[in-house]
């Protein structure tokens, strides 16, 4: 089944074009890795997807239904799809579990009696059943973005989107947030992530895309991305990476 459907995708900034006719298909259950240089588009691509950026030209479908800023029932479009970001965006003042509930108590998805055990399973997912009570500030920052991963998994997403979520971190500290992906990649979650993490790409991801100057250049198995890239842009990519 088709989750995702990118079709002819156009997107542009002023005069800087930063998607040029991308076109991508993802099938449920898919881990599609998005490989680029900074620039290439890749992060505005994943905020196209979501809507928080619009397309000027092509369009873009979830599950059948075309994608816009001024789609019906955006907002439980969204709470369909999470996305986590670099910075962890939780809020300072609030104790973990109340950044993971607020957004399901708020749109209605559970009660507040039911608060505490969602916040311990999701914090299970994640590896940190203990941090319960803790502020964002007692945390490090791999701890942080694994709670804006539990965040969205609280709100039982269909698909989850990843930008660059362990560029941030110290290098020791993305290990455990990687873990906790795979971890989610083995249980069926439907994941496209824009990343650096070349070990990730090569052994967790189903597909592999590579994007350059706004376009799509490649895309395939791991093994064909990695092993035989036929473009001199990934070649030199994979070379300087």
């Amino acid at each position: 089944m088709v989750q995702i459907e990118i079709n002819d995708v156009h997107k542009r900034f002023g005069q800087n074009e930063v998607l040029k006719g991308v076109s991508l298909q993802v099938q449920k259950g898919e881990i599609v890795a998005i490989l680029g240089k900074s620039g290439s588009g890749k992060s505005t691509l994943l905020r196209c997807i979501n809507a928080l950026e619009s397309v000027d030209r092509g369009n873009i479908a979830v599950e059948g239904v075309r994608v816009h800023q001024n789609m019906p029932k955006l907002r439980e479009f969204r709470q369909e799809m999470g996305i986590v970001f670099q910075q962890y965006n939780l809020f300072p003042h609030l104790t973990v579990e109340r950044n993971i509930t607020l957004a399901p108590i708020l749109t209605g998805k559970i009660r507040k009696g039911e608060a505490r055990e969602l916040a311990l399973r999701t914090l299970e997912r994640v590896g940190l059943r203990d941090k319960l009570k803790a502020y964002p500030i007692n945390l490090s920052g791999g701890q942080q973005q694994r709670v804006a991963i539990a965040r969205c998994l609280a709100m039982e997403p269909k698909i989850m989107l990843f930008d660059e979520v362990t560029s941030a971190l110290d290098p020791e500290l993305v290990g455990e947030v990687l873990k906790v992906m795979e971890n989610m990649a083995r249980q069926g979650m439907t994941m496209v992530l824009v990343t650096h993490e070349m070990g990730f790409a090569k052994n967790v991801a189903t597909k592999v895309v590579f994007m350059h100057n706004g376009a799509i250049r490649e895309q395939g198995t791991p093994a064909e991305i990695f092993n035989n890239p036929r473009t001199p842009e990934l070649q030199n990519f994979l070379g300087n990476n």
